[in-house]
């Protein structure tokens, strides 16, 4: 159920205001029918989670769309106008250009940048924000921006795991796990995937796959066909929505 303050709200007019099938129509069924009890203390609080959930799902279908490539750490290249390419295979924003056009530079060039999966997840987070947050509150969160891996989110975004979740939803970042890995393809021991609320996921060298799809993939890297199949983790890692919406409320 969904809670604003001390109320329990009826979902259906909140539902009536996006459109049929939305990522925000989804979440709030599932928000509004689940055991659990989501809280929150506005309504514009619930609605910049829905907001900024939808331009996850939208940032993680554009990126796969656009020509980032896949690349190992060793490999990873990113366009040297905006990015130095870190030793250990990051991109940090060079000190004379704006995070905002850093970060939508990885899509208007995309065919420049290539990594693997998690940094893939962290510049899906970057996208959806530059498009719910104003350029210029971006640039003052995110001046030191640096891709790689999990680096640098649990201040900027708040992120956190929940290895015990009542519920999956669309935006969501989940976690397949390759647990026999070939040793000669250590790249593949899991892919994190951006849930897109339709039975589908986004991995990246992987693509747009059910559950199904990316455990095929992953099962080609296994040490044997007889090996231990990979399988989706329970657990879901996700930005603090209501640490992030009061960034954005406590700006406009």
């Amino acid at each position: 159920m969904i809670k604003i303050g001390s109320n329990i709200i009826n979902p259906d007019r909140l539902i009536n205001e996006y459109s049929p099938g939305s990522i925000e129509q989804k979440t709030i069924e599932i928000l509004s029918t689940s055991s659990e009890v989501y809280e929150y203390d506005s309504i514009n609080q619930l609605k910049f989670e829905l907001n900024l959930r939808m331009n996850i799902v939208k940032a993680a279908v554009e990126l796969n769309n656009s020509d980032f490539s896949f690349r190992t750490f060793r490999k990873s290249q990113c366009n040297p106008e905006y990015w130095t390419r870190t030793d250990e295979g990051g991109f940090l924003i060079k000190e004379d250009v704006k995070p905002f056009d850093a970060i939508n530079d990885i899509l208007v060039n995309s065919s420049k940048y290539g990594t693997e999966c998690a940094t893939a997840i962290v510049i899906v987070y970057y996208l959806a924000l530059a498009r719910v947050f104003p350029e210029k509150l971006f640039n003052e969160m995110f001046p030191d921006l640096y891709l790689m891996n999990w680096k640098s989110l649990d201040e900027d975004l708040g992120i956190y795991t929940d290895r015990e979740p009542k519920d999956y939803l669309p935006g969501d970042c989940r976690y397949f796990k390759n647990p026999d890995v070939d040793p000669l393809t250590p790249e593949w021991q899991g892919e994190n995937v951006i849930d897109l609320g339709n039975g589908t996921y986004y991995g990246h060298g992987i693509g747009i796959e059910n559950a199904e799809g990316i455990i095929t993939a992953l099962n080609r890297h296994r040490m044997s066909d007889e090996a231990e199949s990979a399988h989706l983790m329970d657990s879901v890692i996700r930005p603090s929505f209501k640490y992030l919406s009061y960034k954005y409320y406590f700006s406009i």
